[in-house]
């Protein structure tokens, strides 16, 4: 019985194996905050798509570490609407100034995506990096040799 419970929660957990196949790595990210994102997967590309409100796009740089981990990163601070400073006003809730200023996420990229051929960009707080996926390997064709 344990058995079949145990490839039933297997099959349940194949997002978690995806996960681990892109998946941020650990170990540089600590103080850094966290960019949540979605992954989507055509026939020809990676799309990633992340939040990332307030930030312009000269304060995200996305780039490729190694042969296949894509790193997406902001140093840039997240402006505060400041406006009214005239007397008797004040903010009553401050939640946003905690948002954490310094960004940082990784993905360890398949083998078939071209680390050459990604594009970003930015818009209305969504981040969108899209990598090519490189076209399938030939396979190989077994010719049958006769003798006569």
């Amino acid at each position: 019985m344990s058995t079949v419970v145990d490839a039933i929660s297997q099959l349940l957990n194949i997002p978690g194996a995806l996960d681990r196949m892109i998946s941020q790595e650990g170990g540089e990210n600590k103080g850094a905050g966290n960019i949540p994102a979605d992954i989507l997967e055509t026939p020809k590309e990676y799309i990633f798509h992340l939040d990332v409100p307030g930030l312009s796009k000269s304060d995200i740089q996305v780039a490729v570490e190694g042969e296949n981990t894509l790193v997406v990163k902001s140093n840039g601070k997240r402006k505060r609407e400041d406006g009214n400073e005239e007397e008797g006003c004040k903010y009553l809730r401050l939640e946003r100034k905690k948002t954490p200023q310094k960004l940082m996420r990784k993905f360890r990229l398949p083998e078939n995506c071209n680390v050459s051929a990604i594009t970003a960009k930015c818009e209305n707080g969504v981040l969108t990096v899209v990598v090519e996926k490189l076209p399938p390997q030939p396979k190989s064709k077994t010719i049958e040799v006769s003798i006569s």
